[in-house]
């Protein structure tokens, strides 16, 4: 019986994922579950978490979720028990809510006061009292895991995997609060990694994480197009979760460590404002030892040559050393802890940090991580390859760089419908800003185009 017991609880643990980190209202305000001294708890933080108050232990909790409401906060606890708090999740404050063989561990909170939604099921509007069925129709398989849009909780999105299909992730989206669902991708993923979702502040923003992979991907588009933002080196972790902001571009990783039947205990909090490209970390609660883990990542990774390029670095630990190789060939470049490097020839590098702590040392490799191009190479049956358009996606302006400059030529750029959004005339620049604040939030077509060349780029408004 314990045999089946501990592979229940494992199959559960690779195959979905619970909330652990949850943001509140206010801009900083954090909960998350992690170690404490004695036993692991409910955190409460407002300065981003930076610093946290341990104000409940868990006793069987099993996910949260921030309410709209000041306070206000949503647990689930064994077995299918909904309890609410008004006061920060503090011990004696939770109050019984709902209970059902339907309550999903996963809740996710709505955008307004008093909304939980569980898993792709049901969702509540009055603070989990009471639950509304969806219907579901056009889903299939098993949940992974869920999220709803920041902007609009009609859109939702359901990963889920198929039984009998192990090498395949399949990731539906609803536009009407989960009565009707619709496949829209395919990720060659097996069916057990552990991959969790979370709305980013923008309408259409989504945040996936593959923890299996370490990979962190965005949608900017309501998963119509997605990119991967960056690999992280998140190795040896107790529990680990994703929660996308309160302002544009913010998401925070909660990293918990144990080992040595908790001897040693730690809690990390990674905070970006730039969708993951960069992150500033937290260390709320220690105990004992710190891991030795080298992270390292730079805004931008395809840059013309001797271009300086800046590296961030957000590794954790009693770092004695820092040991940069920026081209993977066994020679130290830099022991600084955030260098800037130049690159002297054209090509992909791969980059190598490895850091030093007292007793232990970590290495961390991102394989043909920088692509470095030659400014001066202009191809002549088409010069419009030549042309940069940044950033992208881009909110209320758009950039058209050339290191040449460009006779006359159009700029139009069109809607998916093929309907024109926007139209100007340029002439003999090298660069040229385009207004873009009018536009609504989705993909078009930018083309230019002269007497003689047309080109077509994919855009993205924020």
């Amino acid at each position: 019986m314990k045999k089946i017991l501990l592979i229940s609880l494992l199959l559960f643990t690779l195959t979905s994922y619970t909330q652990t980190i949850t943001r509140g209202p206010d801009l900083g305000e954090l909960y998350f579950m992690g170690s404490g001294y004695t036993t692991d708890g409910l955190y409460y933080s407002t300065n981003f978490g930076e610093t946290a108050i341990f104000v409940d232990s868990m006793d069987y909790m099993l996910t949260i979720a921030a309410d709209k409401t000041q306070g206000g906060i949503y647990c689930v606890k064994m077995p299918e028990n909904l309890y609410y708090s008004d006061n920060y999740g503090y011990s004696n404050s939770w109050e019984f809510k709902y209970s059902s063989i339907y309550l999903n561990s996963e809740i996710t909170s709505g955008i307004v006061s008093s909304h939980i939604f569980s898993s792709y099921y049901m969702h509540s509007e009055d603070y989990g009292a009471n639950f509304i069925n969806h219907a579901c129709n056009g889903f299939s398989g098993s949940r992974k895991n869920v999220s709803i849009d920041n902007i609009n909780e009609n859109i939702g999105y359901v990963l889920s995997y198929e039984a009998t299909v192990a090498d395949t992730v399949y990731l539906f989206r609803t536009n009407d609060k989960f009565e009707t669902l619709e496949l829209i991708r395919k990720f060659n993923y097996m069916w057990y990694e552990a991959i969790e979702l979370s709305r980013g502040f923008n309408t259409g923003e989504i945040f996936m994480f593959n923890f299996t992979r370490n990979e962190l991907w965005n949608s900017f588009d309501y998963f119509e197009n997605i990119q991967l933002t960056e690999v992280f080196n998140f190795d040896s972790y107790y529990n680990i979760g994703i929660e996308g902001g309160c302002i544009e571009g913010e998401l925070f990783i909660l990293y918990n460590f144990v080992n040595q039947l908790w001897h040693n205990a730690h809690i990390y909090i990674y905070h970006s404002t730039d969708y993951g490209k960069s992150f500033e970390v937290f260390h709320p609660f220690a105990k004992g030892n710190e891991p030795i883990l080298a992270n390292f990542s730079t805004i931008e990774k395809e840059v013309y040559i001797t271009t300086p390029i800046e590296f961030s670095n957000f590794s954790i630990g009693e770092i004695q050393e820092y040991q940069w190789d920026f081209d993977n060939d066994g020679v130290i470049d830099s022991y600084e802890e955030f260098p800037v490097h130049i690159y002297q020839d054209t090509g992909w590098y791969s980059v190598k940090l490895s850091v030093v702590g007292t007793d232990s040392i970590n290495s961390f490799i991102k394989p043909n991580y920088i692509h470095i191009i030659d400014t001066t190479t202009i191809i002549k049956d088409n010069l419009f390859e030549e042309i940069a358009v940044a950033p992208n996606p881009f909110k209320d302006r758009l950039t058209i760089k050339s290191d040449f400059i460009l006779e006359s030529f159009s700029i139009i750029i069109y809607n998916l419908k093929g309907e024109i959004a926007f139209e100007t005339f340029n002439h003999n620049n090298k660069s040229f800003i385009i207004n873009t604040s009018e536009l609504k939030s989705g993909v078009y077509v930018l083309n230019i185009s002269s007497q003689n060349n047309s080109s077509n780029y994919k855009i993205i408004k924020k």
